[in-house]
């Protein structure tokens, strides 16, 4: 394996952009963290009214998604 030699001003703007990127991921993660703990609190609380497996299979049906008859 070899030596690889960066320069300070280099390496430092290398680590900048790495802390960058790892806080956008947090930022990206804890947002859809918070969205499907939103969306499970409304179907908790009555909000939000669930559907049935045969509403979704016709949805899928009117969306022209072939759906095998042993699923259903």
């Amino acid at each position: 394996m070899e030596t690889v030699t960066i320069p300070k001003t280099k390496f430092g703007r290398i680590l900048d952009d790495v802390e960058t990127l790892i806080h956008d991921v947090e930022c990206a993660m804890s947002e859809e963290e918070k969205v499907v703990q939103e969306r499970i609190a409304d179907i908790e609380e009555g909000r939000v009214e669930g559907k049935t497996e045969e509403e979704y299979y016709a949805y899928l049906k009117r969306r022209g998604i072939a759906i095998d008859a042993m699923a259903h």
